[in-house]
């Protein structure tokens, strides 16, 4: 019942914030020009037919992350399939043991060594325009987080309708660790989260399995990666656009949840306690306070994670969480966007471009 509350009070949440940005221009990118005869175009899957769509994410080799070709194509893609009265939802899932691992740090790192700034600006436009269109999406949404989901992963699913998360689900905003920011709306689901815990997530770079997504609202639903076939069979059999039909069949065939006892989710307290500071600096005394007053093994986990992590990506990181509290998604990855700018054109720090 704890479980469906809080699903409940999530779905409630985008959907909320989905009707603030209705209205706003959900083209921030211009790729959508681009056509589907792309020589890359095979890193897009497409199946189904009857009422309902999934787009498949086919680089398995590179764990599915996303390139400025993958977005295009995912952005045109969905907008047909939006504007065509014959499909009434749609399904995105990753091939191989990833759902996404976050966008492809590796071509990025190497075109602004090569000072193709202009390269970069594209992938991060047209990403970000996707990740809009997928939280403001006129359809129902089903994304299968089975495997890895990071970075540009999660933005591309945790702002949609529906996220099942399974037993191989591993989630994680990672992007203090290499000099980075949160991003790919990681501000807007991430400052949603109960408590502190947006905050955390944000400044070690943690992990999350599937039952600690379903938990905390970062998905709506779980299942064995087992079941996944037939959840696919019973969503393709279905006719419809509404989402409750969609979430029937999730729960009929969906899984129900418990968490374990290392969870940092019931250490909530203590987090919360540690991370509702107003400075980087005052987080981590706290942090050090608890684990020299517990020597508890977490705590010290914790405190290591903070000082692993770039000291300006931390507090770019916890300010971006504490504005995104009070902003709709579309300013949230517009504000992303321009730090992303800073990042890349080394205007305040290199971290990110010396990793």
């Amino acid at each position: 019942m704890m479980m469906q509350s809080k699903r409940a009070g999530w779905w409630l949440l985008r959907k909320a914030k989905a009707k603030l940005s209705l209205n706003t221009d959900r083209n921030l990118s211009s790729s959508q020009h681009l056509i589907l005869d792309n020589p890359n175009l095979n890193q897009v899957l497409v199946e189904g037919n009857g009422f309902s769509r999934m787009a498949i994410l086919n680089r398995p080799s590179a764990l599915n992350a996303l390139n400025t070709n993958m977005a295009a194509t995912l952005h045109k893609l969905y907008r047909s399939w939006e504007e065509d009265p014959d499909i009434g939802f749609v399904m995105l899932k990753g091939s191989g043991r990833a759902f996404a691992a976050g966008g492809d740090i590796v071509a990025l790192y190497h075109l602004i060594n090569k000072g193709n700034l202009e390269a970069c600006k594209e992938f991060f436009r047209t990403a970000y325009s996707f990740m809009y269109l997928i939280g403001t999406y006129l359809k129902p949404h089903v994304a299968l987080l089975n495997g890895i989901t990071m970075g540009g992963g999660a933005g591309i699913s945790i702002p949609g309708t529906f996220r099942v998360a399974t037993d191989k689900t591993i989630f994680a905003t990672p992007e203090v660790l290499i000099g980075f920011h949160p991003d790919a709306a990681a501000s807007f689901y991430l400052s949603h989260l109960p408590g502190q815990l947006g905050e955390y997530l944000a400044l070690t770079g943690e992990k999350l399995n599937g039952v600690e997504m379903v938990a905390c609202g970062l998905a709506t639903h779980y299942s064995s990666s087992a079941r996944l076939p037939l959840i696919e069979e019973q969503l393709g059999k279905l006719v419809t656009d509404d989402p409750s039909v969609i979430e029937t069949t999730l729960e009929q065939y969906g899984e129900i949840v418990h968490l374990d006892s290392s969870s940092v989710l019931q250490r909530i307290e203590v987090l919360d306690k540690c991370f509702c500071h107003d400075t980087v600096e005052e987080i981590v005394d706290a942090m050090e306070n608890a684990a020299s007053e517990t020597n508890d093994a977490w705590c010290i986990s914790t405190l290591n994670k903070l000082k692993e992590a770039s000291p300006l990506s931390l507090k770019v990181a916890l300010r971006s969480i504490r504005e995104g509290r009070f902003q709709t998604l579309d300013q949230c990855l517009l504000r992303e966007y321009r730090m992303t700018l800073q990042a890349i054109h080394r205007q305040i720090s290199g971290d990110f471009c010396e990793v």
